[in-house]
């Protein structure tokens, strides 16, 4: 998808991103002590999501930055 100018569409990404930040958000809310193995795994694949969705708003940024490549943080 791509927006007026030709580029990415942002939108859908961010938008499924900020979802995964939010359900993580909850359950870490939720969380009881001590926390079960189901809730564990649970934030596991939480934690895998988000990554997958920086991975794929990084590579959708980088399209439209020059050389194609995303550039790495002062951080």
């Amino acid at each position: 998808m791509t927006d007026a100018q030709g580029g990415p569409t942002l939108g859908p990404t961010l938008s499924e991103w900020i979802s995964a930040r939010e359900e993580t958000e909850r359950h870490l809310a939720a969380a009881g002590s001590p926390v079960d193995v189901t809730w564990v795994q649970r934030l596991a694949d939480l934690l895998a999501t988000e990554r997958s969705w920086q991975d794929q708003y990084t590579d959708l940024l980088a399209l439209g930055s020059a050389g194609g490549h995303f550039p790495s943080s002062n951080r």
